[in-house]
């Protein structure tokens, strides 16, 4: 039983918590308004409890407590943070916090507000939400920030949740609000983010990282003390006032490294960087950065092609940094950033630091995260699509680095990186976009395709005759250009159906066969198209020849013409003939009706693996791994179409996965390691390729396994194998 005593005392320890940090920027009567959003927020959740059991109250007095805390916001949001809930979950109106509290926090907690009813399928209620949380970033970007903090305080709680739901919100965000973070600048939210949906979709491997960490921390600690000692006197005797702070790379920036670079966790050399913060007047910043750097490479030598300077060219995001890679004495790249208080803070804090020193009249102009704002608002308002696509599109632009390019007068373009001509068209004006025929970059012809670099100066060649085709979208990666060119092909398309019609009505009288709903259907299901649409359309485009219509088609014992078959692959047999038999697989607590699984071809999960079902739309189901890329866009935009599912114990079933082993070459090697595949396991291998270059292999070998526990058991045996370096599965 809940003592209601000891939770109003811990309540009130929270409560208090939360003044204590806000006390600082308090104004006149900041106090009271907090005092009251506390005590509406308190009655509206009145018995209410979450999953975990404690009152449900402490989680919106966390999320306000992160907004202060690790954000740095004000007042506004502090009363917004505390109400988030109450318009969804109680009986209070938007009306009535609007009527209390004023129409700022109103419109921030309608932002907040989940959209509900009944939606379309094929939309996803998700997208639908993420979609109007984005339309109120453009009035007020706290709308977002404090989605953020109610996110991270969902994702720190999210042991007490059932499997099924930590999966689908730890994928959702991973999908949306970890590049969200970053964009905005909340590195520290983003790492994580990062973490926390590893440790919940893939528990082994977060577990083995921290402990790798752990077991190295002091090592690696008076390895920095030894390194930072000839710096720090040298900054001394050049009187600057400065800290330092060594920086741990996050558990997930870690397994990605270690997965794009094919190495193992002792070769990662910058597991660390260190990080230099000045305290210098606003006016000698850059100089002073650049001091340091000069002090550090007096005593290091850099690495060239690590320098990067975001010093005099800030990311979009409002970050400002000297990042330099350096050797130090015992033969180990160290990463080393110097910047100033004001910098670190805008990158620790994102963009409430941002607006603070602007309203302190420190920056001057639009900074680029303003412009990303205005390009979001944009994108927002010339978007048709639908929520999901609109999501997808909107995604592709978190993440990304930037390319900075110039128009012919000189003046500065950022699009992001892997911009093409086509791109830089459309960001100049729309019609330049759809009229755009090649490109003139530094005075040379080059085509639409071409990725801008750094530096460019980029002219567009045009012409009244050019219209956009399906192909551009293969070059186009800004959203405004996608979204501009998906729109003008629409446009195309239709009036393309609308002949299509018109060719299909004469020829049907021509043939005397009645334009019914049934001949139409016949049509469609001999030719093999999805849509009376696409019908049309390929009839008009030729795609369809309008004399192959004849009236055979329409009688009933036609047979069916052309069909889009893909051809049956080796692995399509083997699932067939495999299958995955009913007791091996235990899916949503219920074994009973079991015909319809299928492992899904992009992770082919077997047997041990941490796995999820997903309802497809043909009512079949699909098995993933948990850490599946495209399991993640699954579980956050389709959320209620996920199924807990895991392995039963069951031998003797093969199922297909894939070994890729790096070595020294020698002669007999590929003997020795078939020895090992067919003889001591009894295992059946598909293929082996192996390639040999200058004394190195690597060879990918295709082999059929009962489960994990039969997989990494060859692994390891494999790995004994004289030669043999590095052993591991690929999907």
């Amino acid at each position: 039983m809940n003592d209601p005593e000891a939770e109003r005392k811990e309540i009130l320890r929270h409560y208090r918590r939360l003044l204590r940090y806000a006390k600082p920027f308090l104004k006149d009567n900041d106090a009271k308004i907090i005092k009251k959003a506390f005590n509406t927020s308190l009655e509206a959740h009145g018995g209410m409890r979450r999953k975990s059991g404690e009152p449900y109250i402490l989680h919106p007095l966390a999320v306000a407590q992160i907004a202060v805390e690790e954000i740095g916001l004000g007042t506004t949001s502090i009363v917004a943070a505390l109400l988030h809930d109450v318009v969804e979950d109680t009986e209070m109106e938007i009306s009535d916090v609007e009527r209390e509290f004023g129409p700022s926090v109103a419109k921030i907690i309608e932002g907040l507000t989940k959209i509900s009813g009944v939606f379309d399928y094929g939309t996803s209620q998700q997208a639908e939400n993420f979609r109007k949380m984005l339309l109120t970033l453009s009035d007020d970007v706290r709308v977002i920030l404090i989605k953020l903090a109610d996110r991270l305080h969902n994702m720190r709680t999210l042991d007490s949740m059932p499997r099924h739901k930590q999966l689908k919100i730890a994928s959702e965000s991973m999908y949306l609000y970890a590049p969200l973070a970053h964009r905005l600048g909340l590195y520290t939210f983003k790492m994580e983010l990062e973490d926390l949906y590893l440790k919940y979709t893939d528990t082994d491997t977060y577990k083995d990282i921290s402990n790798k960490i752990r077991q190295t921390r002091s090592a690696r600690n008076k390895f920095i003390k030894d390194f930072l000692h000839p710096i720090e006197e040298e900054l001394r005797k050049y009187g600057f006032k400065f800290m330092i702070k060594g920086r741990p790379k996050s558990i997930y920036s870690i397994l990605k490294k270690i997965k794009k670079q094919n190495i193992t966790f002792d070769e990662i050399y910058d597991l660390f960087a260190i990080r230099i913060i000045l305290d210098v007047p606003l006016e000698n910043e850059k100089a002073a950065c650049w001091q340091v750097y000069s002090i550090i490479t007096d005593f290091y030598q850099p690495n060239p092609d690590r320098l990067r300077d975001w010093v005099n060219t800030p990311k979009a995001n409002g970050y400002e940094s000297l990042h330099t890679t350096v050797m130090s004495r015992s033969g180990q790249w160290v990463e080393v950033q110097i910047r100033t208080k004001r910098m670190d803070e805008i990158a620790e804090r994102g963009y409430a630091a941002h607006w603070k020193y602007k309203t302190e009249g420190v920056s001057s102009g639009e900074s680029g995260l303003e412009m990303w704002i205005n390009k979001v608002r944009d994108m927002l308002e010339g978007n048709n699509s639908d929520a999901l696509e609109f999501m997808d599109e909107f995604r592709k632009n978190l993440f990304v680095e930037e390319v900075f390019v110039f128009t012919p007068k000189g003046e500065l373009i950022i699009l992001p990186d892997k911009a093409t001509a086509l791109d830089f068209a459309f960001e100049i004006h729309t019609d330049i976009g759809l009229q755009c025929l090649g490109a003139k970059v530094n005075q040379k012809l080059v085509p639409l395709s071409y990725k801008l670099k750094n530096g460019d100066q980029v002219e567009i060649l045009t012409s009244q005759k050019q219209k956009p085709n399906e192909e551009w979208l293969q070059y186009a990666v800004t959203s405004k250009a996608r979204s501009r060119i998906k729109d003008a092909l629409r446009e195309e398309r239709k009036s393309k159906s609308e002949l299509g019609r018109v060719m299909l009505e004469s020829r049907l009288e021509q043939l005397e066969i009645a334009d019914t709903q049934s001949n139409i259907n016949k049509l469609q299901a001999y030719f093999n198209v999805p849509s009376v649409q696409d019908l049309y359309y390929r009839v008009a485009t030729g795609f369809i020849d309008i004399k192959s219509i004849k009236e055979v088609i329409f009688t009933a014992t036609a047979e069916k013409g052309p069909s889009m078959l893909e051809p049956k692959s080796f692995d399509k047999e083997v699932q067939k003939i495999r299958g995955i038999n009913s007791d091996m697989l235990v899916i949503g607590g219920n074994t009973a009706n079991m015909e319809n699984y299928t492992a899904a071809k992009c992770c082919n999960p077997i047997p041990g693996d941490d796995v999820f079902g997903f309802q497809t739309e043909d009512g079949g189901i699909e098995i993933h791994r948990t850490n599946c890329t495209r399991g993640i866009e699954l579980m956050s935009n389709y959320g209620n179409r996920i199924i807990k599912a895991k392995w039963t114990d069951q031998k003797e079933l093969a199922f297909l996965a894939g070994i890729r082993i790096k070595g020294t070459d020698r002669v007999g090697l590929v003997n020795d390691l078939t020895k090992v595949i067919s003889t001591s396991l009894k295992v059946n291998m598909r293929s082996i390729t192996i390639d040999s270059n200058d004394g190195i292999f690597e060879g990918n070998i295709m082999v059929f396994v009962n489960d994990t526990g039969h997989l990494d058991m060859l692994m390891q045996r494999m790995g004994k194998v004289n030669g043999v370096l590095t052993v591991e599965r690929f999907d």
